[in-house]
This record gives C-alpha cells, structure tokens and sequence, in this order.
C-alpha cells in the first residue's frame, strides 16, 4: 500500500500503532507491565512534543528530569503537570545545552541528587534562519541538536548502565531525528564545516544535526552491544507537528504550506507517540540502534545507516569535546 495513503489513514504497522497513535494510548497499554519507580530526562520539556512527553510520562508514575534553560517557563509547565497530577514527581534543573561547561554543571547537578537514570530522551532541538554561533564558538543549531546530546548522553551513560545493572530494567535513550535527515548529500556532511559554516542555510543545517543524531544512535548502540551493557539507543522521527520549532521556518515553510498539508500534520501528542513507544513499550525490549517513525521501525537514508560515516562522526566528536573540555574557549 503506498505510504502516503498508509499515513493518512493510520493504519497501523507490526507494532500495532500507527501514525494516529497517541502517546495516551500507547502508555496507557504499557500500563500492566510497566516497572515502577522509573526515572526520566527529557531534553526541551517546556514546550510541543517534549512537553507532551515530559506530561504523558509524568502521568504513568515516571520521575521527570527537565533541564531548561528558561527555569521559569520550565515552571510554568511543571505547575500545569501537577494541576493534571498532583502526584508527579517534577524537577527541574537550569542547562544550555549549546554549552559544554552548562550541561556539564547540569550533569554534575543531576548525578548529585543519587536518582537512578533509566529513560533518556533527546528531544530538544533547534532551527535557525540566521548564522548563529554558540559560547563555544559552534554553529547554534549543530552544536545544540547534535553536539549538546552527544555530550549529555556521554556524561549520563554511565548512570545508565550502572542503574541497568542494579534494577535489571533496561535502560533506553531516545535520540528525536527527522525524516529531513534525507535531504543531506554526502558531500555537504562534513563535520568542519558543520561546525563553522562558510555559508550557511538553515534548513540544511538542521538536516544535518538530525542525520547525525541517527549516526550517533547507531555508533553508540554497536559500541552498548559491544560491551553488554542493558541499555539501549534508538532514533526516531516523530511526523510533523506545528510546534514552536516549525514555526521559525519562514520560507521553507509557510503557514498556506501548512494550510494545504494540513491533513499530513500530527496532534502534539500524536507526535509524541513514537518517542514513549520507544522508552517504554515492552516490545522495545532488546532493540536498539534502529530508526522508528510512526511507532514502527523504518527506513533512514543511505549515509545514516552507514557505519563507517556513524564511526567517524564519533571520533571526530570526542576529539573535539576533549578538546574543548580542556582548553574552554574564551
């Protein structure tokens, strides 16, 4: 059946869910097997799909983490999850997450409170129309989509495994993509470039930061494997949904775009449906380094799935951490 009209009509795929999913219903199914006590960070939680995430999953009984660099429109929204459930277990801690020495304090912060570590989810994510650069002197939208949860997933994994390891519940991080990923030849995926463009254009700058968190889901998973640790790493596109981020791409996509597509736009919460069917569905047990939209695993590009391309993006990314971890720039 063609895709198009699969999407349209929801029907749903081997998991049993398509692309009407809520994440409503798909956490309320986990519901009879779902362990108890569990603990979640979820990455820009203030607003859209995260939000959404962060309140479906406080609602199951999950401990939500959400790192904000706006504290007080972090409070906002955990004042609306608590009106909803006054039971949730909410903290929120300041990061910048296009700031290596912010998400090492924030990290530093959140080890400290002695919380296990069991759901990480990568969702925060950022466009830009205009050439930004952050404090470390990267390009705004790499060094946050990618760069950032590179560094925040480095600096929690071990929490990760050890919490595995204690409790026997598998660990699982989340890495939010895009379909957009496709858009980016092999020719304009390099990684100097990336981080300080000599020309830049927006759309192609946050194609770029989402295929390489799907070659950083792959790389990791392999090396998760590798060691036997219980924990697992997937990457997802979660549909397009009119959230706050859509909205500042002005000239790539317009509000009549929107009108006219609007049958191919997912609910907020359908677009966060994906994201807890892979941090909490029990037929997730085991798979990692895989790539899911429509809560269903599917197909990524050609250079996503290459594992010479996913290794060497991780080189290149640790040695620019180390070096920018000892010698912070000015």
């Amino acid at each position: 059946m063609n895709a198009t009209l699969k999407y349209l009509a929801g029907i749903t795929g081997p998991s049993g869910y398509g692309s009407k999913s809520t994440a409503e219903q798909i956490t309320q199914d986990c519901m009879g097997v779902l362990p108890c006590n569990l603990t979640a960070i979820v990455t820009g939680a203030t607003s859209g799909i995260g939000a959404e995430t962060a309140r479906v999953l406080a609602k199951r009984g999950v401990t939500i983490i959400i790192p904000a660099r706006d504290l007080r429109k972090a409070a906002r929204v955990k004042e609306c999850l608590l009106k909803e459930n006054p039971a949730a277990d909410i903290i929120l801690l300041e990061i910048d997450l296009s700031s290596f020495a912010s998400i090492q304090r924030f990290c530093s912060e959140f080890l400290s409170l002695g919380l296990p570590l069991h759901i990480l989810i990568n969702n925060a994510g950022k466009y830009s129309q205009k050439l930004e650069f952050s404090e470390d002197k990267i390009e705004n939208t790499f060094a946050t989509n990618y760069l950032g949860h590179f560094l925040l997933t480095e600096m929690l994994l071990g929490k990760m495994v050890e919490t595995a390891a204690e409790t026997g519940i598998q660990g699982r991080i989340v890495n939010v993509s895009s379909v957009i990923h496709n858009w980016v030849k092999r020719n304009n995926f390099c990684f100097c470039k990336m981080l300080s463009p000599k020309s830049y254009n927006g759309t192609r700058a946050y194609a770029q930061s989402k295929l390489a968190n799907i070659l950083h889901a792959k790389e990791l998973s392999r090396q998760l494997k590798a060691r036997k640790a219980n924990v697992t790493i997937n990457a997802v596109h979660p549909g397009i949904v009119k959230t706050g981020i859509i909205r500042e791409y002005k000239g790539f996509i317009t509000d009549s775009l929107f009108f006219m597509a609007s049958k191919f736009l997912k609910s907020t919460s359908q677009g966060a449906a994906t994201t807890c069917y892979i941090a909490l569905s029990p037929q997730m047990a085991r798979v990692s380094g895989k790539y899911f939209a429509d809560c269903n695993e599917s197909r990524c590009s050609a250079l996503a799935n290459n594992e010479i391309e996913a290794h060497k993006l991780w080189k290149q990314t640790k040695a620019l951490i180390h070096r920018r971890l000892l010698q912070p720039a000015g």
